[in-house]
């Protein structure tokens, strides 16, 4: 449930808007060299990981013990990157996972 909450927060649909268009981000962000290179990997990298961190959480606890979790979350985390933008991108996963945690609160 608390994947799903932070699903719907500004947070995840910030760094999620930074993390879905790497070629937007480098030309917004550019820095020349090798080092400017490294520095601007690093921060897109952050972005990805900011905008994704709870689901790979989700995916190794999850994941370890059934195929079907990973290929569900993995639905999530791809419709992420490729649907056109949009917060309902974030929030329709992040509703399904509220759901589904409180299904299993309630009935398991």
């Amino acid at each position: 449930m608390l994947a799903g909450a932070y699903q719907l927060t500004p947070m995840k649909e910030a760094c999620l808007s930074r993390c879905r268009s790497p070629i937007g981000f480098f030309l917004a962000n550019w820095r020349a060299g090798r080092l400017g290179a490294i520095r601007m990997g690093l921060q897109h990298g952050l972005f990805c990981i900011g905008c994704c961190w709870m689901l790979m959480l989700l995916m190794f606890v999850g994941g370890a013990m059934s195929v079907v979790t990973m290929a569900l979350l993995s639905m999530f985390i791809l419709a992420e990157r490729v649907l056109p933008s949009g917060p309902w991108v974030s929030w329709m996963p992040g509703i399904a996972l509220i759901a589904w945690g409180a299904y299993l609160a309630i009935f398991a």
